[in-house]
């Protein structure tokens, strides 16, 4: 599928899953479905077609349908593929801080079924604040809030690792084929959320978390009055990463880039 020595960056999304190759800039960031029917020669844009015809593999930014998720892998890789037909050498796949050890197993294999490589996993905040422009070599904590259209998760990262986190799972309407973004009455929870885990953080490092900022990423980043309502409701300075739909791919890329083995 693609030229030898590459590598893959998978972000599988509730609403979209992107990809990104290792020596491109290719981006493929397609809706998560597939037709309900693995035979179906259905076409058109999945978050157009409201009749049943797809089916949404992830669900929260888990995977729950490991067959379809395979069918989806599939498509994205096939569409980012080259000339070449050599193997991927390794493929980083991103998943939530809240995806249980069997769930992450899930999810490898089924990407793993059609990438036949190795596939290692990255929690995506993590993958989110290294594709934002977060050093992960840097001591200091910073505060991330990754704005998904199936789950949001607040985290804590130093040193490159996440030290603590907290979510919201959002109900995305599967049979509209459509992600509804975050409803207004969420809001509350989600500041909730980030107050609760910056109170759990120590006292001997809040003050350099609170001082940090809040860094939102994600698709739902944008959302109008967002920033300004958390910098209200929690006090703290916040700031939306640049193109903050496609951070956790990018960090991904970024976090393969760095590691050659």
């Amino acid at each position: 599928m693609t030229d030898p020595g590459r590598r893959a960056a998978l972000d599988l999304g509730t609403a979209r899953t992107r990809l990104l190759l290792s020596g491109g800039d290719t981006l493929i960031d397609e809706p998560s479905a597939v037709p309900a029917d693995p035979s179906s020669q259905v076409t058109g844009a999945a978050d157009a077609v409201p009749d049943g015809r797809w089916r949404w593999p992830v669900r929260h930014g888990i995977v729950t349908d490991p067959p379809g998720c395979a069918r989806l892998a599939r498509r994205v890789l096939r569409t980012s593929a080259t000339s070449g037909t050599a193997p991927l050498e390794r493929l980083l796949l991103g998943v939530p801080v809240a995806a249980s050890e069997a769930e992450r197993r899930a999810a490898v294999r089924a990407v793993f079924e059609v990438a036949a490589c190795p596939v290692a996993v990255v929690e995506e905040p993590l993958a989110a604040a290294a594709g934002s422009g977060v050093s992960m070599a840097d001591p200091r904590p910073r505060l991330l809030l990754d704005m998904g259209a199936g789950i949001i998760e607040a985290a804590l990262i130093s040193r490159g690792r996440v030290l603590d986190t907290g979510s919201v799972q959002i109900l995305m309407d599967f049979h509209a084929g459509a992600a509804t973004g975050v409803p207004a009455h969420l809001l509350t929870r989600v500041a909730a959320m980030v107050a609760d885990l910056v109170d759990r953080v120590p006292s001997s490092i809040r003050r350099g978390v609170r001082d940090g900022g809040l860094l939102i990423t994600g698709g739902g980043a944008t959302r109008p009055g967002l920033a300004r309502y958390l910098c209200s409701a929690l006090r703290l300075s916040v700031s939306v990463a640049p193109d903050p739909a496609h951070a956790t791919v990018r960090g991904l890329a970024l976090l393969l880039a760095s590691d050659r083995r």
